[in-house]
């Protein structure tokens, strides 16, 4: 059977799991487990998440622990699934206003919840929470004249803009650290280094970005108006891949 190829995790994840009719009830279930493991995530980031750390938060050895769960890997998998609310609701909602607020959730949820990014930022959904946000995203799309390869590609482009527009917040509210290890301090300061360091005549058209201002404060990269910008970007590209359907046109034509 197709299930039998499916990794434990995904079984588990999916309900697909057959329930044993003999023994004693497990003490714990996986809802619970990734519920510490999510608490611990929130306070600590991932590097408070370890098998040990959630073993002891939910009151059983690490050992007991690896009955439910193989690998922390695991166990990332399960708390990047679990943050995930429900979607909203497509219904009577025109595609562009729904996507744009599907996309604008998906930053948020990243923002609320920072160590996700890692987990997610190159993992295609694999779970039921967050399959459910592509299934809705689809649904908006139906009746678009779109086929379903272009509309898997259009919400997988824009969930890709969430977890950017996400982490360049991220990194420009907690001052980059990287940057602040080399004596740095946020957007603004960064601006000031690339006026000192790059030469016109090899880089003319970003020294003149540079040198306007572009940089200039760290609340350019954080502001909701330039989330919005980047958005409004990738949807007036989706409305016009739809017009073009409408008129039979394909990819690239006129």
């Amino acid at each position: 059977m197709a299930e039998d190829r499916l990794p434990p995790i995904l079984r588990r994840m999916w309900g697909r799991e057959p329930v044993p009719r003999r023994g004693p009830r497990p003490r714990l279930d996986l809802a619970t487990i990734t519920a510490a493991a999510i608490e611990l995530a929130d306070a600590e980031g991932l590097a408070g998440v370890s098998m040990n750390s959630v073993a002891t938060k939910v009151g059983v050895a690490a050992t007991a622990l690896y009955r439910y769960i193989g690998s922390k890997d695991d166990l990332l998998v399960l708390m990047a699934d679990a943050i995930a609310p429900e979607p909203p609701d497509p219904s009577g909602r025109p595609w562009r206003d729904y996507l744009a607020l599907w996309t604008r959730l998906q930053r948020d949820l990243v923002l609320r919840h920072a160590w996700v990014l890692p987990i997610t930022q190159f993992a295609p959904p694999l779970g039921p929470r967050r399959l459910l946000w592509l299934d809705r995203a689809l649904a908006a799309l139906d009746g678009t004249g779109l086929d379903e390869g272009e509309m898997i590609n259009v919400a997988s482009t824009l969930t890709g803009y969430a977890l950017t527009d996400a982490a360049i917040a991220q990194a420009a509210g907690s001052g980059f650290p990287e940057m602040a290890e080399a004596g740095i301090e946020g957007a603004f300061d960064y601006g000031e280094v690339l006026v000192e360091v790059l030469d016109p005549a090899t880089y003319p058209a970003l020294s003149a970005a540079v040198r306007g201002g572009a940089f200039r404060g760290a609340e350019g990269w954080i502001h909701d108006e330039d989330f919005r910008f980047g958005l409004d970007l990738l949807l007036d590209g989706v409305e016009q891949l739809i017009a073009r359907r409408a008129s039979g046109g394909h990819v690239g034509g006129q």
